[in-house]
């Protein structure tokens, strides 16, 4: 049976791939490993193979995980934890105390409370506007036409560094309008470059369509299926 180091291994060796299949430099390309739903000791299983930089959806889950890698040899190791989940109101002082990046803006709102609350004695925090670039209305994401206003409106808040855009598009094979859909988010990235926006952040690409985003340039990709396996269970907490 597959371990979760040969499963990096080999996500890994797909990345490398599809990165120099598309005439880019594979470090280009950061590996989000995406933990939600489980245990904490399959995510220091991850660090033990070298992996740095996870992704979770529900913070109270993440914060319990994050305590209890800090009780095993793992806790000297640097990580960095990323939101990839939606984020309420009344959870956005824990986020901003303990995330190093939230990838899910698309409210204004929320960009000020995570930016009034990010405590001074950290980096600022580093956030990425999220894009519904599939137009569902059961998918979070601001509508692709709005996105450069909320980036700008993100970028002057003093405690938040705006990194870029994210994306989750509707799951299909096809994967001509896989590429079609990130590639409206490289050219929504590339309009704001052009606004005078230093972004430098593509996160989008998961399991099954990572080679697409990767050909539309996607800098970080957010792989949980390929290396954890199916979902643990259902969370219990938000």
């Amino acid at each position: 049976m597959a371990t979760i180091g040969d499963n990096l291994q080999a996500v890994r060796k797909r990345l490398a791939a599809a990165a120099r299949a598309a005439g880019r430099d594979p470090a280009a390309v950061t590996l989000l490993a995406v933990s939600k739903t489980h245990p904490a000791d399959r995510i220091v299983e991850a660090i033990d193979a070298g992996q740095r930089a996870f992704g979770e959806n529900y913070v109270q889950e993440a914060v319990h995980k994050m305590d209890a890698i800090g009780g095993t040899p793992a806790r000297a190791i640097p990580l960095e934890w990323h939101l990839i989940g939606p984020l309420q109101s009344n959870k956005t002082r824990l986020v901003a105390e303990r995330f190093d990046w939230v990838q899910t803006i698309d409210r204004q709102k929320i960009a000020e409370r995570l930016s009034a609350q990010r405590p001074q004695t950290h980096a600022r925090l580093n956030v990425l506007v999220q894009v519904n670039v599939s137009g569902e209305d059961s998918k979070s994401g601001v509508a692709p036409e709005a996105a450069l206003a909320l980036a700008q409106a993100v970028d002057r808040l003093p405690r938040l560094r705006l990194r870029g855009l994210m994306a989750v598009p509707e799951p299909t094979d096809d994967a001509a309008l896989q590429r079609a859909r990130f590639r409206i988010l490289r050219e929504l990235l590339e309009a704001a470059q052009a606004h005078g926006l230093a972004l430098d952040t593509l996160s989008m690409g998961m399991s099954d369509d990572m080679e697409a985003a990767i050909a539309e340039g996607a800098t970080m990709v957010r792989i949980g299926t390929a290396i954890f396996g199916a979902r643990a269970r259902a969370p219990s907490a938000a």
